[in-house]
């Protein structure tokens, strides 16, 4: 007679998770934006940055080409504020898995070794919390000679902080647990046990935080490239969409509320699974 094997903590969690409606909610909506932004783009025959001269500033007409309109260069709207969804997706959950994984390991290194070097490695931490950030972002950006790939290095440089400290709370305690001091004294690497033991045990903590992450992620991108500070015209994020459709908000309104709706719908999802997450991976819940 088969005998069913008790559920792990790790699937029970993942259990009381799929039961929260509006979580699961969130995950189906945000699931359809990012496929939209990835897909959606290929279903017309032009791209966000080539013009139509014939339809310069057309408003909202679901019989022509261009569904949403487009902007005064000709620029048809949707797909550029797909295509802009893209650029901002992709770095904020590149971002923010790059930013928590070096978190993670800073804090896992700095909590197990304890003494000397976890105090000077928090004090570099405490140093760079000092810096206000939007100048921090600004001078790396200049640093790193601006565009893409400066502005990513430039959030992540600043955003890995937290959860180093999160985590380093997290491995002192685990490190005086019995399976910790078992692995120490059975010969096992500190580097082994870091990677075996303390970081695996904090995934939990680290997955509810990480989700919390992400749309700070988005929302830095999309902040600086208000600013100006981030990606470029004629490459569209929804940052300088955002701008765009801002300076216009007296004549054009729909400039600004297709990027700046889906820039909340993303960001309501995002914190509704953070809400989720927490309540499933919480411990005095169980």
């Amino acid at each position: 007679m088969a005998v069913d094997r008790p559920l792990s903590t790790f699937q029970l969690q993942l259990r009381r998770f799929a039961q929260n409606r509006l979580a699961m909610l969130s995950v189906f909506v945000l699931l359809l934006i990012v496929l939209g932004c990835f897909f959606g783009p290929y279903a017309f025959p032009f791209d966000g940055e080539e013009a139509d001269f014939d339809y310069i500033g057309a408003p909202i007409d679901f019989s022509s080409p261009h569904l949403f309109g487009t902007d005064d260069f000709g620029r048809d709207l949707l797909v550029r504020v797909l295509e802009g969804g893209q650029v901002s997706l992709t770095i904020g959950f590149l971002g923010a898995l790059t930013a928590g994984g070096i978190g993670v390991l800073y804090g896992a290194i700095a909590g197990y070794v304890g003494g000397r070097l976890d105090g000077l490695m928090m004090r570099c931490v405490e140093i760079l919390y000092g810096f206000p950030y939007v100048i921090l972002v600004i001078l790396l950006s200049l640093l790193f000679g601006g565009g893409n790939l400066a502005l990513f290095a430039a959030i992540v440089f600043t955003l890995w902080l937290t959860p180093a400290v999160i985590v380093r709370a997290q491995a002192q305690s685990l490190t005086r647990r019995e399976f910790v001091e078992a692995a120490r004294a059975g010969g096992m690497t500190g580097t082994g046990i870091v990677l075996t033991h303390i970081v695996p045990n904090c995934l939990s903590v680290v997955l509810v935080y990480g989700s919390l992450l992400v749309p700070e992620v988005i929302l830095s991108e999309s902040f600086l490239s208000f600013l100006g500070i981030g990606i470029k015209e004629p490459q569209a994020s929804w940052g300088n969409l955002i701008q765009t459709g801002t300076a216009a908000m007296d004549t054009d309104l729909r400039l600004l509320l297709l990027p700046g709706g889906l820039l909340a719908a993303v960001l309501l999802c995002l914190n509704f699974i953070a809400d989720g997450l927490r309540d499933a991976f919480d411990p005095n819940d169980r």
